[in-house]
């Protein structure tokens, strides 16, 4: 392991007055990943896999994406007590101020301002412009869309309890939020600001990530231990992929050609892979302790997981389906997002 990482990163060598500088490249990502419990983010050195920046956020932060240019990363930050499904919300009462979406300076690696956003705001979504954010609000069965120039709100789409997952279909730019209470997906027209479709899946679905050219949904159902096909033209459950035997699916990510499906699947410990060519389960690799938030490299040749039970997270080699690492990051690791530090 310690060859691997002398030799992953390249040393740059200057003679200046006779004298041999040693400067290491610039890393060429970073990875941040949001901590739910120590209310933090740690940011990660793709180059070297090892960590090179810790800085508090605010409560809960859960969702994490970055703006197609790379410059800020945005995070949700949430004042609801973390709670089983099921139980009464007049147990733990919120703390609603602390609702909001943090904006950090990806060079700068630290925090710079936080947005009220909505009611319990989750995971969330980026346009292909990097002009709005679309937010699920768990609390409020809701959907808000978010400028993300001004911080300001542009709009609010009722759809069914507990919405999670967002994804953003690269072809025509509509929105899908799943909701966990009725297993349901609700296919949003972002201009229009209403939703066009609802799909049922069940099986408390998590996320959504879609093939490169929008044609289909590939959802993360978790009670179920499946994944939903949908076809994103017509907004129909096309079929589920059967995960194996104790996987709980959570988080999605689709490789940069579109043929395989990353899924990681909680408390099974795993990310399974599924071809998207036949749909079948390619085969799983073990990672750290209840994966839950991934994300690939620019190359897509490594897989990110925030492992929420064990503290770290894990790398994933794709090409030799093996954990090449673990890194110890902050407590409850949730999200992962990529940032291209060459852009």
């Amino acid at each position: 392991m310690y060859a691997t990482r002398v030799t992953g990163r390249f040393i740059l060598c200057v003679l200046l007055g006779g004298t041999i500088v040693m400067r290491a490249e610039s890393p060429s990502y970073l990875v941040f990943v949001s901590n739910e419990r120590s209310g933090d983010v740690t940011v990660i050195d793709g180059t070297t896999d090892g960590v090179v920046a810790s800085f508090a956020v605010g409560k809960r932060p859960r969702g994490i994406h970055a703006t197609p240019d790379g410059q800020r990363v945005f995070v949700t930050l949430s004042g609801s007590p973390r709670m089983a499904p099921g139980v009464e919300e007049n147990r733990a009462p919120a703390d609603k101020t602390a609702d909001g979406l943090g904006v950090i300076d990806a060079a700068a690696r630290k925090l710079t301002d936080r947005w009220h956003v909505g009611s319990d705001p989750e995971q969330f979504a980026i346009s292909k412009d990097g002009r709005f954010a679309f937010i699920a609000n768990e609390d409020d069965a809701s959907a808000s869309i978010v400028d993300l120039g001004s911080g300001q709100p542009r709009g609010k789409i009722k759809v069914s309890n507990e919405p999670e997952g967002v994804g953003v279909n690269p072809a025509n730019g509509e929105v899908y939020v799943t909701c966990e209470d009725k297993g349901e997906v609700f296919a949003i027209d972002p201009d229009q600001q209403r939703v066009i479709a609802k799909i049922d899946t069940g099986g408390r679905p998590r996320s959504v990530a879609f093939l490169p050219d929008g044609s289909r949904a590939y959802v993360a159902c978790e009670n179920g231990g499946y994944v939903s096909v949908i076809d994103a033209k017509s907004h129909k459950l096309l079929s589920k992929i059967q995960l194996p035997m104790g996987s709980l699916p959570m988080g999605t990510a689709i490789s940069n050609d579109g043929k395989e499906l990353y899924v990681s699947i909680g408390r099974g410990n795993a990310v399974a892979i599924i071809n998207t060519d036949n749909n079948g389960v390619a085969t799983t690799i073990p990672v750290g302790n209840r994966a839950w938030g991934i994300a690939l490299d620019p190359s897509g040749s490594k897989l990110y997981t925030a492992n929420g039970a064990s503290n770290d997270v894990s790398v994933v080699d794709l090409k030799s389906r093996k954990e090449l690492r673990r890194i110890k990051v902050g407590d409850g690791p949730w999200g992962v997002a990529i940032v291209n530090a060459a852009k």
